[in-house]
């Protein structure tokens, strides 16, 4: 298994313990590996970060939150095989998102813009 193979199956297994409720989507993206240039587990990050930006959405409609789960189910085992996801649901981020914006630990930048969001998603 090469370094990118093993980037995806963590990946996938930091997107199996959102769905069994092991983790919190805002502790899992924290522990994306940084610095990865795979479109696959960018698409992935994105695709946690809608599921948290969904959350009220979710809670009001079953059948809304039963699709959301199944796409992340797919996505985590198609990465948990070291695969790369579907071209389909890599150009779907690839519209809005030039990249991955994957926090970093240590990093100012990532401090900065993580504030931020707490400011701006606070209700």
């Amino acid at each position: 298994m090469n370094n990118i193979e093993g980037c995806r199956v963590f990946v996938s297994e930091l997107i199996r313990k959102v769905l069994v409720g092991e983790l919190t989507v805002r502790n899992a993206i924290t522990l994306f590996p940084a610095d990865t240039k795979d479109k696959s587990i960018e698409a992935a990050f994105h695709a946690l970060v809608h599921y948290e930006a969904d959350e009220d959405i979710r809670r009001r409609d079953i059948l809304y939150r039963d699709e959301q789960d199944d796409y992340l189910t797919l996505i985590f085992q198609t990465l948990e095989q070291g695969k790369s996801l579907p071209d389909n649901i890599i150009r779907n981020y690839e519209k809005y998102y030039k990249s991955a914006d994957i926090p970093r630990p240590n990093d100012f930048r990532s401090n900065v813009i993580r504030f931020w969001r707490f400011l701006t998603f606070r209700e």
